[in-house]
């Protein structure tokens, strides 16, 4: 059964955060920290995963990103520190994914 998250990046400074939704979490943030795409979290340098959220319902995590989207940033930092109060990197010790071999150039 397929997993889907919902995920919350900042940048080194907490003072950009950015949410996001994927099935492939490790994936998808190497592909932020690579700077893989162009775009706010290239720009902003965000990197840092401070929250995630998985469910096997893909509308539930579209819905539930899109909730988030919409609160404040005070409701957005509440959630973080409610389960991540110490602002870890919970990604600081994953490996990265080999690279997709269909993203190659030339």
């Amino acid at each position: 059964m397929a997993e889907y998250y919902v995920y919350i990046l900042t940048n080194p400074r907490f003072t950009v955060l950015y949410t996001g939704v994927t099935n492939n979490l490790e994936r998808r943030l190497h592909e932020h920290r690579v700077g893989a795409t162009l775009g706010f979290t290239r720009r902003y340098n965000v990197r840092h995963l401070v929250y995630y959220e998985s469910t096997t319902d893909i509308r539930a995590a579209l819905e539930r990103e899109k909730q988030i989207k919409g609160w404040t940033r005070a409701k957005k930092l509440g959630l973080i520190e409610q389960l991540n109060p110490d602002w870890r990197d919970l990604a600081a010790n994953w490996a990265s994914p080999p690279p997709d071999p269909s993203l190659r150039s030339g």
